[in-house]
């Protein structure tokens, strides 16, 4: 090493260099080039690859009801799911309060399909904006708002929901009553204002006269000047359709509902049947309509009612509707329309929501039950 110093070589990398054949010397040194550039593209990889592990979406853990086969309650799981930040246009929602509608049941037995199995049910919630996507305006943190139909998912601690589809809450109105009313407000809005509209001096059916839809149904066309005649299951159920407007209250366990209406009507019939039940209400709705009578059928709770030839509408030139309040909010000035005309006649009085029964979220299962059996009145929420 000291005979080396002395000719001058303070390197031994060099000394090596200096004594190799030049065609060896340049293999090394391109070898080192090489060796070099690929050690600088995994130290790239490597950043680009921590960059991404920094901008991806952080997840969190959340409470929510599941769905993996179809059936009964029991179907209902208190799972966690894993819910991420909102993207561009969305908004992330912790929920106060979800509405409970049939609509769930039907979607949790498979008379609806959903889009994917496993699913969180529910189409009604209302909570407060905890975070907003990207370039966002028009929500920000801390806002209340509400939401009904799609997309399907309110049975969640927490949600991700497109920015155009929810309202906003007035201060004035209890979240508790919003989630009750949201749905269940916006499609008695549309039966009896766009399906069908109630005048003055008409004469309405409306069955399920003591359930969530039915109450506000009697309210709104008394409020419009109808004669409500209503059918309900019980006495107690009966006293609570008279406060909400009903003039004529049909017990149909104690009679026949077609031949009280006919007495009711003097053998007239009625203008439109609002026909929730479906199956065991649906033929004697079409007998208890006057010739051109709407039968406006807006679900089955009782089964799917049987197929009707057309040649039955004829005698009495009957029109037959199944509408769907998604298909009446389609665009966002019908939502916001609906919605303010709702919240509007809750504020002014016009509707007294009642919010008969609270469950915890997890006890969705007990909710259904229930709701299926008819030991609910009025609206049900789902408090998380």
């Amino acid at each position: 090493m000291g005979l080396l110093l002395r000719l001058g070589f303070h390197n031994q990398n060099s000394l090596l260099l200096h004594f190799v054949p030049e065609a060896l010397n340049k293999k090394i040194t391109k070898y080192s080039a090489l060796t070099f550039a690929l050690r600088s593209k995994r130290l790239k990889a490597k950043a680009l690859s921590t960059e991404a592990v920094a901008v991806a979406q952080p997840t969190k853990m959340v409470k929510a009801i599941r769905v993996h086969e179809h059936g009964g309650p029991e179907v209902l799981k208190w799972e966690d799911v894993e819910l991420g930040e909102p993207k561009e246009g969305e908004i992330r929602v912790r929920n106060k309060a979800i509405g409970l509608n049939f609509i769930d049941v039907y979607f949790r037995k498979g008379v609806y399909k959903p889009a994917t199995m496993p699913f969180t049910p529910g189409m009604e919630a209302v909570g407060e904006v905890i975070a907003v996507g990207p370039g966002l305006t028009g929500r920000k943190v801390g806002d209340v708002v509400a939401y009904a139909g799609n997309p399907m998912g309110s049975y969640a601690e927490e949600q991700i929901l497109p920015a155009d589809k929810v309202v906003p809450v007035p201060p004035p109105v209890d979240p508790i009553i919003a989630a009750s009313i949201m749905l269940k407000g916006m499609t008695t809005q549309f039966l009896v204002r766009r399906c069908f509209k109630v005048e003055s001096g008409h004469t309405v059916l409306v069955h399920a006269a003591a359930g969530g839809v039915g109450s506000l149904l009697c309210q709104w066309a008394n409020a419009l000047g109808a004669i409500v005649i209503g059918t309900v299951s019980t006495k107690e159920k009966a006293a609570q359709a008279k406060e909400d407007g009903c003039h004529h209250v049909i017990i149909y366990k104690e009679e026949d509902f077609v031949a009280r209406v006919n007495e009711i009507t003097s053998g007239k019939g009625v203008e439109v049947v609002y026909d929730s039940v479906g199956k065991d209400t649906f033929q004697g709705s079409l007998a208890c309509l006057k010739t051109r009578g709407y039968m406006v059928n807006f679900g089955q709770s009782s089964g799917t009612p049987d197929p009707v030839p057309l040649s039955a509408l004829a005698p009495k030139s009957l029109f037959l509707t199944r509408p769907s309040m998604m298909q009446y909010t389609s665009t966002r000035d019908e939502l916001l329309e609906t919605a303010g005309e709702v919240f509007a006649n809750v504020a002014s009085g016009v509707l007294r929501v009642r919010v008969n029964h609270k469950y915890p979220l997890s006890q969705a299962a007990q909710a259904h039950e229930d709701l299926e059996n008819r030991r609910t009145s009025g609206s049900v929420v789902l408090i998380p």
